[in-house]
């Protein structure tokens, strides 16, 4: 009896894991169109899938200058510099309140995204799963 419930529990929990990945994955690929910056593309244009979510250099600027605009976009795999320099509980404050663990803005292009706890946690489930 205690083996069925341990494997009922334990399937709960992957299922829900699982949901959260799913979730998050949709977030990031899908509504927060994460890839379009913070993955190379090919020289076709499209995305360059070996190096997904692997940080970029950006293929357009504005036209002006603006304050602090960013060049490239970090790694967001797990091996990448925001895992090492924030952590998971500095990700999800960026997500959640759209400002960095030093309580700055992001600098542009990235726009401060306010997501949901459940959300934010989604996406960090979804990007801990990237190699």
């Amino acid at each position: 009896m205690r083996v069925l419930l341990c494997l009922v529990v334990y399937c709960g929990v992957a299922a829900a894991q699982s949901a959260a990945v799913a979730r998050g994955k949709y977030l990031v690929e899908g509504a927060g169109g994460c890839a379009y910056c913070h993955t190379p593309k090919l020289d076709s244009g499209e995305l360059d899938k070996s190096k997904w979510m692997k940080g970029a250099v950006m293929e357009f600027a504005p036209l002006k200058p603006i304050k602090d605009w960013h060049k490239t976009s970090p790694d967001l795999t797990p091996s990448g510099t925001l895992f090492k320099k924030w952590g998971v509980e500095g990700l999800l404050k960026f997500l959640e309140t759209g400002k960095t663990p030093k309580d700055t803005y992001p600098g542009p292009p990235m726009p401060p995204y306010r997501y949901t706890r459940e959300d934010a946690a989604a996406i960090v489930e979804y990007l801990k799963t990237l190699p």
